[in-house]
């Protein structure tokens, strides 16, 4: 009597979810792929929270794919791997950032910048290659293309590793691009948040002279007494902003609300450029004249391809890099998210998964 094959059945996994637009994630139970030839299975032991979740939960961008599982800064424990893994080993310790897929042919692809391929893939709420729905850490574990997968070097804690997944690579990624990694050069870091802070400290740590930009002038003990900076301005202190033109060589602007582009352009040495990180819902408005006469760049930069965020992880192990976190249960996430639309958290939530998950 002929035998009939084994099935393999897709995983059952657990995580919270949103269902609607009202962004309130509750738990939720879901399917996840077997590990394939070339898949990293691990344990999910930290998710970081990032603000474009926000966007994501309430369908502010109109692409959310509901249910939604939130998380694209996921660490944790390899526990099982596909037979063509080469670079990964059970028990090791890895993270997933924004990306779990892309064409790998194209040009951006070829040259190490999946993060520009018109075919990527993000880490949840998109369709992947099997026509599943992704879903992100905000669950117990995790599938993904070793491709995709970056190692945590020992050293580097878990929990305040999660948020360089897309913070950090966030601003490691323009500094690195524009040159603005020169020892000497004078950097302005506009917003002192989640993005800001790991701005400033990657900056320091590249030997550069920070100065931080910020509407609040109770963030300059903060800024300069603890996170390094140099110098501090208050965008709304005109005579500051003035004393300040044309004194930088480059500003990385993370500020994800509608400012003012000109004051910050008016700061910027000639040829200087200032890179966009923050994604405002609405239109800024730029007066060409100012970039003309001064040969100045208003640019945009979008996280990082995944050698750039392995070179990113081992830059900040090797310079004692530190998101400032504070880690929460998953029970609590609800709350985190609206304490995070009024900034209040310093700098980023990371969800202790492997202790607070509960079925």
């Amino acid at each position: 009597m002929a035998v009939e094959p084994e099935v393999e059945h897709p995983r059952k996994a657990y995580g919270w979810a949103a269902r609607d637009t009202s962004g309130v994630l509750s738990p939720f139970l879901f399917s996840r792929r077997k590990t394939g030839e070339k898949d990293v299975t691990f344990k999910v032991l930290y998710c970081g929270i990032c603000h474009s979740d926000l966007h994501k939960l309430k369908n502010e961008w109109s692409d959310s794919i509901y249910p939604l599982v939130p998380g694209r800064e996921i660490v944790g424990e390899v526990t099982e791997v596909g037979s063509k893994v080469e670079k990964f080993k059970v028990r090791e310790k890895v993270a997933v950032g924004c990306l779990v897929g892309s064409c790998h042919s194209c040009q951006n692809c070829v040259n190490n910048l999946e993060n520009y391929c018109q075919k990527t893939i993000p880490t949840y709420g998109a369709k992947y290659v099997d026509g599943s729905i992704t879903y992100g850490g905000f669950s117990d574990f995790m599938v993904a293309d070793e491709h995709f997968v970056v190692s945590i070097p020992n050293g580097l804690p878990l929990d305040v590793a999660a948020p360089l997944l897309c913070a950090g690579i966030t601003v490691y990624g323009p500094l690195r691009y524009f040159g603005l990694d020169k020892p000497g050069l004078h950097l302005g870091v506009v917003g002192l948040g989640g993005l800001g802070h790991l701005a400033v400290k990657f900056a320091k740590a590249l030997g550069l002279k920070v100065t931080v930009i910020s509407t609040s002038p109770n963030k300059k003990e903060e800024a300069i007494q603890h996170l390094g900076a140099d110098s501090f301005l208050v965008s709304r202190d005109q005579d500051q902003m003035k004393a300040a033109i044309c004194t930088l060589d480059g500003i990385i602007d993370t500020v994800s609300a509608v400012h003012p582009l000109m004051p910050l352009i008016d700061l910027l040495k000639s040829h200087g450029t200032l890179v966009a990180v923050g994604a405002p819902e609405k239109p800024l408005e730029l007066l060409l004249p100012t970039l003309i006469l001064g040969r100045k760049s208003v640019a945009g930069s979008y996280i990082g391809g995944m050698k750039e965020t392995q070179e990113m992880i081992d830059f900040a192990a090797e310079h004692n890099i530190r998101p400032e976190i504070e880690v929460i249960p998953m029970d609590y996430v609800n709350t985190a998210m609206q304490r995070l639309v009024k900034a209040d958290v310093k700098y980023r939530f990371v969800i202790d998964i492997g202790n607070t998950l509960k079925p």
